[in-house]
């Protein structure tokens, strides 16, 4: 398996975003020490109760800066809102800043509210993140000046000033749980992965079709499949739920409605009428229970617990789930920035060593 720290770089009460960004150089530069193999994070807009994280470049930037041996990346870059020329040339730049370390992420956007003030429709995004692909291809693989002429963009006569330092590119992922785009997925050697709110039997059905797609377009090494969720380590595992499990709850609050709209159980029980009437009844299921703490423990949604505990429960989730890859996202609510950085030495120092060699797939 390989592990990662994933960040929504969440707002914390009573923490500037200054202070908030510095925290984060904290976790990421412990990570790199106790031998985690990427730090990512995500592109989210104009919430500020929930993400401080609107500029994955940078983050790449200041997170490879901050650390030795890491790859990094944004996980992903949201393809629409961007001028393909103007990302390209942002991808080269930071890989070669990080003497190859990058990992690109590219995903279509799932929140309308990230596209209308950019003036850019919603439902129009998925098609622009597909061709990019092919879009960067052309672009890093040309010597001299290229040109693309695609249904979404349209370049001419464009040298880049840099290429990456990966050839061709750097490891692509595209996070997806549509056949169709798996399928690209795989034939394009593009590495992906799912959320908590996905019901892990569901994906293994999904994955592994995707593997053995990957298979048949001849790659030879196995993709990444990761998974995505909120992990607390203690020393034992009444510490642990003590600790974590109420404020792991409120972790993803960033997709109920804003807190000016209601109290949190106000919002909770709005988000839940709507996943009724749009999710097929399993993954309604689990996503109306994602701030249930009972719930949460007793199904495994997040990891918390003792070392043991958490390397067991990492170990039987990858094989029922079909991921080889773990997003951790540790810091989350109001937790305590000494028990963030516990839990994430804990997590280091006992849990990876123990899963680094197995393979759930």
């Amino acid at each position: 398996m390989k592990f990662a720290h994933f960040s929504h770089v969440w707002s914390k009460p009573n923490i500037s975003p200054s202070e908030r960004y510095n925290q984060l150089w904290r976790e990421i530069a412990l990570c790199d020490e106790l031998n985690f193999d990427y730090a990512f994070c995500v592109e989210h807009h104009f919430r500020p109760d929930e993400s401080l994280m609107s500029a994955p470049s940078l983050f790449a930037t200041g997170a490879g800066l901050k650390t030795k041996r890491l790859r990094v990346g944004p996980m992903g870059y949201i393809v629409p809102l961007y001028n393909p020329l103007r990302l390209v040339e942002e991808i080269a730049i930071i890989d070669q800043m990080l003497e190859g370390r990058l990992e690109l992420g590219l995903v279509p956007g799932v929140n309308p509210l990230y596209f209308e003030p950019f003036g850019i429709k919603y439902n129009e995004r998925k098609l622009p993140t597909i061709e990019f692909v092919n879009y960067l291809k052309t672009a890093f693989s040309s010597k001299d000046k290229f040109n693309f002429i695609g249904k979404n963009f349209i370049t001419k006569n464009a040298k880049l000033s840099v290429k990456p330092n990966q050839f061709p590119h750097p490891p692509l992922w595209i996070q997806s749980r549509d056949s169709k785009t798996l399928d690209f997925c795989a034939k394009n050697r593009i590495n992906t992965g799912y959320f908590l709110v996905y019901p892990r039997e569901l994906a293994y059905i999904k994955y592994k079709k995707y593997l053995s797609q990957w298979v048949s377009y001849g790659w030879k090494e196995k993709p990444n499949i990761a998974y995505s969720t909120v992990v607390y380590v203690d020393e034992t595992d009444e510490k642990a739920i003590d600790k974590a499990l109420i404020r792991a709850s409120k972790a993803y609050e960033g997709v109920l409605e804003p807190p000016e709209t209601g109290s949190f159980e106000e919002r909770v029980s709005r988000f839940e009428k709507r996943v009724n009437a749009t999710k097929d009844t399993k993954t309604a299921k689990l996503m109306k229970n994602m701030f249930n703490p009972n719930y949460i423990i007793e199904n495994d949604l997040m990891f918390i617990g003792s070392p043991e505990t958490v390397t067991r429960k990492l170990k039987d989730s990858s094989r029922s789930g079909h991921f080889n890859t773990f997003f951790g996202e540790f810091n989350f609510s109001d937790l305590p920035e000494e028990d963030l950085m516990r839990s994430i030495k804990l997590f280091g120092e006992y849990v990876i060593p123990e899963l680094s060699k197995f393979e759930p797939f």
